[in-house]
């Protein structure tokens, strides 16, 4: 005889089956789960054999009503699709797990509008935010930080808790390696207008060049992408310098194809260098040299010290937490053509 009631047809267990099976009021099973400390441990131990023998899972959100605990934290990425944030993310991921933490992640779609919206749908159920290249004001910022405990990362915000890579370091670095290949003047390609990391990076690069004696050029802004280093391209061909500096690598790498199809050749006419060493730097042709940010390591620290926060610690403002930089060589740069290295100042 077929099933009255085949498994795909029942409906998932409930408080109220396990507290039927275990011989308990439904609220017993409650706290079992909620405040496992106010039952008899032996209770506690069968209900959750009997949860577990029924299939039976509590639902964090119900639970969070009285408590206020979800284990659920919000993710904000600028851009979901720039492979930049991939290893933030894996990063954030992992450390949350360890946790006992669900990460939700938001995408903003590089608009302060969406990020906003998302962020007041997303925080009743979350319990700390982590804001990844966020394209809100600092007091949009500061305003979410008043309802959540919340890390920003990439980014120095008063108040804030915030994660950042040696920006300063690592552009020396690449100017450096500009100048002792031969190099004399640099264009710098600029990224979004509201990135922080854009500001910090240009003013790091005009502090190195005035060290090392470089003539320095600035285009842009571009959206922070492989078209808009295509779009770059032509810019770059006009200002006739022979080494160029990009906001990020995913400009970098688009710069690259886009002088290219122009008939420039990387690096014998214009050396490129990029910033974060995403996937796909060194599988371009040229490899891209480019300034490695640790990205998964900025995940990472970010949700540590936002669990460390939510566990009752001091949130950290007075000083973002600053991550090392390297310098990552490969055939994007070499030395400047006879005639070139002499751009408009």
């Amino acid at each position: 005889m077929a099933d009255p009631d085949p498994p795909e047809r029942r409906h998932p267990p409930t408080i109220y089956d396990v507290a039927r099976a275990a011989g308990v009021a439904p609220s017993t099973v409650s706290r079992a789960f909620s405040r496992p400390g106010r039952v008899n441990a032996e209770t506690a131990e069968r209900i959750r054999r009997i949860a577990a023998e029924l299939g039976y899972r509590t639902n964090p959100l119900a639970r969070a009503l009285p408590t206020g605990r979800t284990s659920m934290l919000a993710c904000v990425i600028a851009d979901i699709t720039n492979p930049f944030y991939g290893e933030i993310i894996r990063g954030a991921e992992s450390a949350a797990a360890e946790a006992g933490y669900v990460l939700l992640l938001v995408d903003a779609q590089e608009s302060d509008r969406q990020e906003r919206e998302a962020l007041d749908r997303a925080l009743p159920a979350v319990e700390g935010v982590v804001l990844t290249g966020s394209r809100m004001s600092d007091s949009a910022i500061r305003m979410t930080a008043k309802q959540r405990p919340t890390v920003v990362l990439n980014r120095e915000v008063a108040d804030v808790p915030s994660v950042v890579s040696d920006n300063a370091q690592g552009m020396r670095m690449a100017a450096r390696h500009l100048a002792d290949l031969g190099h004399r003047a640099v264009t710098y390609v600029a990224g979004p207008e509201a990135s922080w990391a854009d500001g910090m990076r240009w003013r790091s690069l005009r502090e190195a060049a005035a060290e090392l004696g470089l003539r320095l050029n600035r285009i842009g802004p571009y959206p922070p992408t492989i078209p808009g280093g295509t779009l770059a391209a032509e810019g770059v061909g006009r200002q006739g310098a022979s080494a160029v500096i990009a906001y990020n690598d995913q400009l970098a790498i688009g710069l690259m194809r886009g002088l290219q199809a122009a008939g420039v050749r990387v690096p014998e006419d214009v050396s490129v260098v990029g910033f974060d060493n995403i996937f796909g730097a060194e599988l371009v042709t040229p490899g891209l040299t480019t300034v490695a940010a640790p990205l998964r390591a900025q995940g990472r620290a970010a949700v540590r010290g936002l669990i460390s926060v939510l566990g009752g610690a001091r949130p950290r403002t007075a000083q973002a937490v600053v991550l090392p930089a390297r310098l990552v060589v490969r055939a994007s740069t070499g030395g400047p053509a006879p005639g070139r290295g002499h751009g408009r100042p």
